[in-house]
């Protein structure tokens, strides 16, 4: 006796759903992985924690020393650190600025950006600030998985040229965090910017040198 067409149907998306799920995971992590490094106005590095001591985690600095490196061999000459306040206390934004310093790139150089919680958010007040200084490309540094819903954020903000580099880092954790990145991508296509840019008194701005 063959199964009612209706438990076919289920039975076929319970088949295909993880399928392509996994087939989506691997083509974001391929994307992450696959850096795209080219002279931009500005190299925007996405937050993560920082530790109770207030130094950065090791997700966090191996973003920073990619920025460090990048910004030493000239890709970009100005710097948007952006992050927001962790379950730590510590403002990631001006955690990450103070590492940057420390590590050759000028005060001059780094927008600290404290109101960057979220990728949306980073991608919204980056792109204010670009357009505000007439900034027209950007490279982004962050976790492979990361790279490409940072990307589409920044595009639907209207910063259309954008390049990428993934930090040297990888942990089990990355596996989790893949699979919630797909997800996200997911919810990203489909949410309407806001371009409106009410900038909250959090908000360092540091004006770089040509």
């Amino acid at each position: 006796m063959k199964p009612k067409k209706g438990v076919r149907i289920l039975f076929g998306i319970a088949i295909a759903g993880p399928i392509l799920f996994l087939i989506f995971s691997v083509v974001l992590v391929l994307d992450g992985l696959n850096d795209n490094i080219n002279k931009a106005d500005v190299g925007i590095v996405l937050g993560n924690a920082v530790h109770p001591n207030g130094q950065p985690s090791p997700r966090l600095k191996a973003r920073l020393d990619k920025t460090v490196q990048l910004y030493h061999q000239g890709i970009f000459s100005n710097v948007i650190a952006s992050g927001g306040i962790g379950v730590e206390g510590f403002d990631e934004a001006l955690v990450m600025k103070q590492y940057l310093m420390t590590h050759g790139v000028p005060e001059s150089h780094i927008l600290a950006d404290s109101s960057g919680r979220t990728t949306y958010l980073t991608a919204q007040y980056s792109a204010h600030m670009m357009k505000a200084r007439h900034w027209k490309s950007a490279l982004i540094i962050s976790q492979y998985f990361h790279v490409p819903r940072t990307r589409l954020a920044l595009k639907q903000f209207g910063i259309l040229t954008v390049y990428s580099a993934h930090a040297d880092f990888f942990e089990s954790r990355d596996i989790y965090s893949t699979a919630r990145e797909v997800i996200g991508y997911a919810v990203y296509l489909f949410r309407k910017p806001q371009t409106s840019v009410l900038l909250p008194p959090v908000f360092h701005l540091e004006p770089p040198s040509n």
